[in-house]
């Protein structure tokens, strides 16, 4: 399996080589980082196909992978090299190799490198260039080989997978397995494919898994890494048959999410992008790359976001039976608060018998609730300096609401409307939809005046639905129809903030991150686990745009508020509760709590993280400590967040700051006074009580 470079680039401190096998004529990608090119061994490999492609009427992949994966098949071996082409421009560089397949079709990977950030961008499109249909039943964004190039053989001991785990109330737990306990290592021989796909299926792209994953060499220091931007199905592969592993992913193809696509004579298809990324160091210096790349999006973000102000959401003070009465209330005590969004959530819509989650759909106001109408609420949270927000959710309609019998205009699968808990998902592809919800919702908001949107999704539409060619790409053009919506609510509301929120944070994923200005960060909304889904976040998506709840009870102590004001400043703060009912200590904490996570909204926004702690088995029931330390990017100030959990016997907790003595303790919130002590590359703190906190803000001299 003799190898040959064809091209290599250099995009910032990561180098790109194109290597061909020139026993198959393959082609693939190796990423590596430049400092480490004069470690490259001569590793010999069974080069990975830049492009992954399967075509219906091609065979299926050999060696045992059938029903597996349906990377490799003859649509790959029968494809040709037709040659590369780089383009320059002033913010950006792009690679384009492109194949011809006998169909014919011409088959292109872009690989795209911002020279602002440290990750390159990678997706394949498709042309049919024949005068009939062409039907894909797979086609990856991006495939890398020659993992790792920097070893002879295949490196036992030595390869670590990462994955992102996810679960309702429980995002981001980091699951790091040896790639010989997931079956990865290659036979005696090189027969027999070993391939792990996972992913998530359905309109919730967060939900098992987070559609990222890295690979990490222990042995010489290098991570990898890859990002899926994608609303719906996805996948991702890791595969070998000899001593180079290789990590593939995009679209959940056939086998897996029930994808297949028609591509029409003169047609093209375009997959969805991959970021990836390559560094000296761990996985979180991997995950800090692709996150980082997602500030992007946020450069035209409304002015009222650009220094993360605080925002009340009334949900977990009324339940979702909101009110005129309730409002004037939670408003006037506010008023003084310097609290920049008070977001009306679910409820206000409720039918007579119904409650929040079945009578969504008609969007009318409840004049039991709202008798004077809402804009009496809304005209009092703008007098009282706030900017008032409301709570949609647009995609689906409840067995309450009237609009349920419009059974024409619901996605179907097999002809009937997929019904989830007696609701049903409006159909984004229609026209009468699309006109339906700009009167119900962008509409609403233009003529109530609102700022904020906080947009919900409470289930998954599954497999897919009828409508286009597969139940996979009906799911597929159904996502792209809802965030082509969200686009037009932009576009017709100015400066409006959105939130999007699926059961917490079942859409934490790239592309749905590009169009919001926040995203619930999950739906645990009082438990102890707060701060640990919150630091997990970190590794996923930029801490802006986490929203963490901090929900005040007349009941909490001291420690308790602090414990849970201090999880907000792992992201944006997002106060609830009982707020008529605290006392003036209560207030003075919160009061407190506010004005320190003002103090560190710029290391919040601009920074890097790194965390520290016990290794946490059980979050409902958590033992042990976290510490997260996160680095303003201008080096001058550094946010530490500590949390005591349960049986930690007042122990030191020490937290690794790289010239320590080089900063002072500018600011502590904290419940009482808890022992600090600083060194020259450390700090540690003590907490005597299980389940406390402590927040403390290091500036440089």
């Amino acid at each position: 399996m003799p190898l040959e470079l064809l091209n290599e680039y250099q995009f910032g401190d990561m180098t790109v080589r194109y290597v061909r096998d020139t026993d198959t004529f393959d082609l693939g990608l190796v990423l590596l980082p430049s400092s480490m090119a004069s470690r490259l061994v001569d590793k010999q490999y069974r080069v990975d196909s830049l492009a992954q492609i399967k075509l219906i009427g091609d065979g299926y992949p050999s060696a045992y992978a059938h029903g597996h994966t349906m990377r490799n098949s003859e649509s790959v071996s029968a494809m040709t090299f037709a040659g590369q082409s780089l383009t320059t421009g002033p913010n950006s560089t792009t690679v384009v190799t492109s194949w011809r397949h006998p169909h014919p079709c011409l088959i292109e990977n872009h690989v795209t490198w911002d020279h602002r950030y440290g990750v390159i961008e990678s997706f394949t499109s498709l042309r049919n260039d024949s005068d009939v249909p062409v039907e894909i039943e797979m086609l990856s964004s991006f495939s890398l080989t020659g993992i790792t190039p920097f070893s002879l053989g295949d490196t036992p001991d030595a390869l670590i997978l990462h994955r992102v785990r996810s679960a309702w109330s429980a995002e981001g737990r980091l699951h790091s397995v040896p790639i010989e306990d997931l079956g990865l290592e290659p036979s005696w021989s090189g027969h027999g494919v070993r391939c792990l796909r996972y992913g998530q299926v359905g309109s919730m792209p967060v939900r098992n898994y987070f559609p990222v994953v890295f690979v990490e060499d222990r042995l010489n220091g290098v991570t990898w890494g890859g990002q899926v931007a994608h609303p719906a199905s996805w996948q991702l592969e890791v595969s070998r048959r000899d001593d180079s592993l290789s990590l593939s992913g995009g679209l959940a193809d056939r086998e897996f999410g029930h994808w297949t696509k028609r591509v029409e004579p003169g047609a093209t298809f375009v997959t969805p992008t991959a970021y990836l990324t390559v560094v000296c160091g761990d996985v979180d210096e991997a995950a800090h790359r692709l996150t980082t790349v997602q500030a992007r999006a946020l450069v035209s973000a409304p002015p009222s976001e650009q220094n993360l102000p605080v925002m009340f959401n009334e949900y977990c003070t009324s339940w979702g039976s909101p009110s005129s009465q309730s409002l004037f209330a939670i408003a006037e005590r506010l008023k003084e608060k310097d609290i920049r969004y008070l977001v009306i959530d679910s409820g206000w819509y409720n039918r007579e018998g119904g409650a929040w989650y079945n009578s969504l759909g008609d969007w009318q106001v409840n004049r039991t609730l709202f008798p004077e109408g809402l804009d009496e609420a809304l005209d009092h949270i703008r007098s009282c300096g706030m900017i008032p927000g409301i709570w949609f959710e647009m995609e689906v309609c409840g067995d309450k609401a009237t609009a349920f019998s419009m059974a024409d205009h619901f996605l179907k699968r097999d002809g009937i409307p997929i019904t989830i808990a007696k609701r049903r998902f409006w159909d984004f592809r229609d026209p009468f939809v699309v006109s339906y919800l700009q009167e119900k919702v962008i509409d609403f908001l233009i003529n109530h005046g609102i700022g904020y949107l906080k947009l919900d999704y409470n289930d998954s539409l599954g497999i897919g639905c009828d409508g286009a060619e597969s139940l996979g790409e009906g799911l597929r053009q159904q996502m792209a129809a809802v965030q082509a919506f969200i686009r037009q609510i932009q576009a017709s509301v100015p400066n409006i903030v959105i939130e999007s929120c699926a059961s917490g944070g079942h859409r934490l994923e790239p592309s749905m991150l590009a169009l919001t200005s926040m995203s619930s960060f999950s739906d645990a909304h009082e438990c102890a686990e707060i701060p640990i889904i919150a630091a997990n976040l970190h590794r996923v998506m930029l801490p802006r745009q986490s929203q963490i709840w901090a929900v005040l009870r007349k009941a909490d102590s001291p420690q308790r508020l602090v414990y849970s004001l201090a999880n907000t400043m792992l992201g944006r703060m997002c106060l609830s509760g009982d707020i008529h009912d605290l006392n003036e200590e209560q207030w003075r904490i919160v009061d407190e709590g506010m004005h320190f996570y003002k103090k560190v909204a710029s290391v919040i926004r601009e920074g890097k993280t790194r965390r520290y702690g016990t290794v946490l088995r059980s979050y409902r029931h958590p033992q042990g400590w976290q510490g997260i330390v996160r680095y303003a990017d201008n080096g001058t100030q550094v946010l530490v967040v500590i949390h005591r959990f349960a049986a930690t016997s007042s122990e030191w907790m020490e937290v690794p700051i790289s010239e320590a003595d080089r900063y002072d303790i500018a600011e502590v919130f904290a419940d009482g006074r808890p022992d600090i002590q600083r060194g020259h590359d450390q700090l540690s703190c003590r907490l005597d009580d299980d389940f406390s906190a402590v927040c403390i803000l290091l500036q440089q001299r």
